[in-house]
């Protein structure tokens, strides 16, 4: 059994639904002690939500030396019901060359690689012209609000800075290198509550029904997203996408035409947006249309992109030298923990392994997909060091 293999089975035996993290980072935290790294725990949110994050440094002895930092959760979605699963969520288990468990593909794996590579690349280059960082969170799953975002301040506030980043997240398709992200989406979350007014529904003239009167308005909005309105996208972002995920109204009985209609949808926006144009743009449709209306926003996270340059070099270049892909660049997909980190790191990509099982029943990860990618990353710091030395 490899090293990494070994690592990864030890988080993925430590039950650590968020906001736990089961004792994970104090497992890694105590291999990169060995190898000279400065650890410090930052906990944040409240008594019933406590989150454990970990920033963990080893700086370079030149006060010029560029950091890269390795940044993941340790946290896990919930399993699910257990008895739908082959073998325990938290019990590794081997299956037809495949690794199975919670975690086994989001993201304990990326954890083992991360820091096996680290410790690869310092037996070989135990001074190296690079500082080296690794960043941790407990909640990257749940709400997100106490995790790598508290880092990224605490370090913003310090002036501590990050040059390089590779999240490891699971970016894969069909094949360990296959995909990277080199850049995210935004996402902008509504809660619309359409007032009108409650009354027997044999009786509609004394009443206002919320859903009715939404109809057409909700109508332009999807023919707007149909046509790809919000923005056309660009070289790097798909058009900005528009969807309702939940629609409530009604007391439940037959004959009540509602007195409201509350609304959640969502944009995933790209940078040819921005959350004030898409605000306008809704509430332009919502005014046309006489609506009384309520409208909250929460913006999750703004879009960012990495454009090609040494970070996204060094990743290319180690993927094609361990598999011989030609990797392609993507800014698809859901939001991550990057957003925040692109605030503090000009150069942040994202990283890991063939996504299909994630969040599933019976999660897992080849086997032969392990060394691979551990490779990968101790091939990119090795990149980026020979760069720092020329």
């Amino acid at each position: 059994m490899s090293r990494t293999l070994h690592l990864a089975e030890q988080l993925i035996s430590r039950p650590s639904v968020t906001p736990d993290d089961g004792g994970c980072q104090q497992i890694l935290g105590e291999r990169l002690a060995k190898l000279g790294f400065t650890l410090e725990t930052i906990e944040s949110g409240p008594a019933d939500f406590r989150v454990t994050n970990l920033w963990a440094r080893r700086t370079a002895a030149s006060p010029a030396a560029k950091t890269i930092a390795f940044a993941g959760h340790t946290d896990v979605v919930p399993t699910g019901p257990l008895d739908q699963w082959t073998s325990h969520p938290f019990t590794p288990t081997h299956r037809d060359d495949l690794l199975y468990g919670r975690g086994a593909c989001d993201m304990k794996t990326s954890l083992a690689a991360f820091v096996v590579a680290i410790e690869e690349f310092l037996a070989a280059t135990p001074d190296p012209h690079l500082s080296l960082a690794l960043l941790l969170t407990s909640d990257e799953e749940g709400p997100g609000v106490d995790g790598t975002v508290i880092v990224c301040n605490t370090l913003a506030a310090r002036g501590e800075v990050v040059d390089y980043c590779i999240v490891g997240e699971p970016t894969s398709v069909e094949r360990c290198g296959d995909m990277i992200k080199n850049g995210r989406r935004g996402t902008m979350s509504g809660k619309l509550t359409i007032h009108g007014v409650q009354g027997h529904i044999a009786y509609p003239h004394l009443a206002r029904n919320p859903v009715h009167a939404f109809a057409p308005a909700l109508a332009e909005l999807v023919a707007i997203n149909t046509a790809g309105g919000w923005d056309p996208g660009n070289a790097h972002f798909q058009p900005t996408s528009w969807q309702i995920s939940n629609f409530h109204s009604g007391t439940g009985a037959s004959n009540v035409i509602p007195g409201a209609a509350v609304i959640d949808f969502n944009f995933r926006f790209s940078t040819e947006s921005t959350p004030e144009s898409l605000q306008q743009k809704v509430q332009a449709v919502l005014d046309a249309h006489g609506l009384d209306y309520k409208l909250a926003w929460t913006v999750g996270g703004l879009p960012f992109l990495t454009q090609p340059a040494e970070l996204v070099r060094a990743v290319q270049d180690a993927i094609r030298d361990e598999t011989g892909i030609t990797t392609e660049l993507s800014t698809s997909g859901g939001t991550s923990d990057a957003r925040f980190i692109a605030k503090i790191c000009k150069q942040v990509i994202e990283l890991g392994p063939v996504n299909a099982s994630i969040h599933k029943i019976d999660e897992h990860i080849a086997v032969d997909a392990i060394e691979p990618l551990k490779n990968i990353y101790r091939r990119t710091l090795e990149k980026l060091e020979m760069a720092a030395r020329s």
